[in-house]
């Protein structure tokens, strides 16, 4: 499931509140509401599923996680996901925009991750779901159960006041699990589990260049979908941990790649050019002389076979 997902990633669709839900601020539904989507896919929104009945998994990011009944799943937006719910599956599912949950929350929602959990301890379980399963004993999943209840019965009728005490049951909700899980969550926290998680993202788009390097069919999309990330949010990601592109990373690798072959072999320019993953020749050129000064003839000509001579450095990307 998890190498199906990461295929189908680079063309997932996202979708805002609207696609999936009755009002723009706040929905809750049951199974019976609208039907299960079964693509990997992401959201511009917050979501909560909690499960009634019917085990499965649930597939988030890199990771794979169990999802029984008495469990919660708490999707960051922008993340992508799926879970499998079988025929007979029970569950209730919560969306809700940023604003709702908190309204002085004013950052994108790629950076979410950088918020301070003193700040906002309520995003906690959404940061840390790839690490946690949400699992309720008894007597608090029957008060999480009562939660949705209410907030069902809030939200079909709504009036003056509703929003508020939606908001008040979304935050116990949350609280719950939250107190639930109290330890293993700090724990996470202290460890800055959010950046590994990023590491590990940033090492699978490394990983996927190197592969695919000399392939000029590389590109974000494809990148982004070896990291479980939209395209939108690895360029966010890169620019942010690296202060690059991904076209600039890319070409970085590429020119070092051809410099290399430049010395280390005869090969023509023309086929040094398609090794390094260019088509175009004349291109390979202009854009090898802008990164390190000199034309690839000229560098190989005092630089290359071992006859000595500067080792010229990029001058732009």
């Amino acid at each position: 499931m998890a190498a199906a997902i990461r295929s189908l990633s680079s063309a997932v669709r996202t979708y805002g509140m609207s696609d999936r839900s009755d009002r723009l601020d706040f929905y809750i539904r049951d199974q019976a509401g609208r039907p299960a989507l079964t693509l990997p896919h992401r959201h511009e929104y917050f979501q909560i599923q909690v499960n009634l009945g019917g085990d499965t998994e649930q597939h988030i990011g890199g990771a794979v996680r169990p999802f029984r009944r008495g469990m919660l799943a708490f999707i960051l937006p922008q993340r992508l996901h799926l879970i499998p719910h079988p025929d007979d599956g029970r569950f209730v599912v919560l969306n809700f925009s940023q604003h709702f949950l908190r309204s002085d929350l004013d950052c994108d929602p790629l950076d979410l991750e950088d918020v301070s959990l003193r700040q906002v301890p309520e995003l906690a379980p959404f940061r840390f779901q790839e690490y946690l399963d949400f699992e309720l004993p008894d007597a608090d999943f029957a008060d999480a159960v009562a939660l949705l209840d209410r907030m069902r019965e809030a939200n079909r009728a709504r009036r003056l006041g509703s929003a508020e005490y939606l908001r008040g049951c979304l935050l116990q909700l949350i609280g719950l699990v939250c107190m639930r899980h109290a330890a293993a969550l700090e724990e996470l926290s202290q460890a800055d589990a959010q950046k590994t998680g990023r590491r590990d993202a940033l090492a699978r788009v490394r990983a996927h260049v190197a592969r695919h390097l000399t392939d000029p069919g590389l590109s974000l999309a494809g990148a982004a979908a070896a990291a479980f990330l939209s395209p939108n949010h690895l360029a966010h990601l890169l620019r942010k941990e690296t202060g690059r592109s991904f076209t600039e990373m890319v070409l970085e690798r590429r020119m070092a790649l051809a410099r290399s072959l430049l010395v280390s072999t005869r090969k023509p320019v023309a086929d040094v050019a398609r090794a390094a993953g260019f088509n175009d020749a004349a291109y390979f050129s202009r854009r090898f002389q802008r990164f390190f000064g000199m034309a690839p003839r000229d560098w190989r000509a005092g630089s290359g076979s071992g006859r000595g001579g500067a080792d010229p450095r990029p001058t732009s990307t």
